[in-house]
């Protein structure tokens, strides 16, 4: 089983060959295909390489599934006692990938 630990949009995400995704927004447009770049461990038959801070040379290919955004969340500010309110909604986007190969 041969797995990465890979960084996306200031966030770390466990990736598998085949497995689907949501990250953060990035510029390419659906069925692009995207290299993540920022590997900073690879799991090749049960032997961990882990980099410092990357390790050189590895990259995971993605292919671009959706551009979408997130079910709005509701942002509600509120002090007591002095009439202060108020309420906003915010949609993250996001980008589904799906991971297609592991390059150690």
């Amino acid at each position: 089983m041969t797995y990465a630990i890979i960084e996306a949009g200031g966030k770390q995400y466990r990736v598998q060959a085949g497995e689907t995704l949501r990250i953060e927004k990035l510029v390419a447009n659906e069925g692009d295909t995207v290299v993540l770049g920022n590997v900073l461990a690879v799991s090749e038959d049960g032997k961990l390489t882990v980099g410092a801070p990357y390790i050189e040379g590895a990259k995971v290919t993605a292919s671009v599934k959706a551009q979408g955004k997130a079910p709005k969340i509701i942002v509600f500010k509120y002090h007591a006692k002095t009439n202060y309110r108020r309420k906003t909604g915010h949609r993250q986007p996001f980008t589904a990938v799906t991971i297609e190969k592991i390059e150690a």
